[in-house]
């Protein structure tokens, strides 16, 4: 079935409006893990997304955060400052990416891992996942079975 203009859907696309959401109100009232403080500003509950979702994590000094995954959700990672590391796990040893401001890691659906920062000073990065939602799912460990049909935000440990 093809569509003209004359029978578009009832929203505008064309006249929709942007969001602005201050850095002053992001939302830490999101899924967390362990060593690690999200803050939430573009997603379905902030702005009416429904494809991304996009906010800020400051992990803490000297800290890990525990391991987890962000269920089918592809995540990319900008680093804004600090020192953090990404933990994965590869055959049966952990692989370590050190990064440094202006790097980007990405995080495939499903892939258990970790963020380090052996640093004294608190890292910040930027985190955009292909769904609306924050979604984190706790594990006990990078070898554990992922449950694909866990819910979003589920602690599995």
């Amino acid at each position: 079935m093809s569509h003209t203009e004359d029978d578009a859907p009832e929203f505008d696309h064309w006249h929709g409006e942007l969001r602005h959401v201050r850095g002053s109100q992001l939302s830490g009232n999101t899924n967390q893990t362990t060593g690690m403080t999200r803050y939430e500003a573009v997603s379905g509950k902030t702005v009416g997304s429904t494809k991304v979702w996009m906010g800020q994590t400051h992990v803490a000094p000297s800290t890990n955060s525990g391991d987890h995954h962000h269920g089918e959700a592809e995540t990319a990672i900008y680093v804004v400052s600090g020192h953090p590391v990404f933990v994965f796990a590869e055959g049966d040893r952990e692989v370590r990416i050190e990064t440094e401001p202006g790097d980007y890691v990405f995080v495939p659906p499903y892939v258990p891992h970790r963020e380090e920062n052996p640093a004294e000073e608190e890292a910040v990065v930027v985190i955009a996942r292909s769904s609306q939602e924050g979604v984190v799912v706790n594990l006990p460990s990078l070898w554990a079975p992922v449950d694909r049909d866990a819910a979003p935000g589920s602690d599995c440990a």
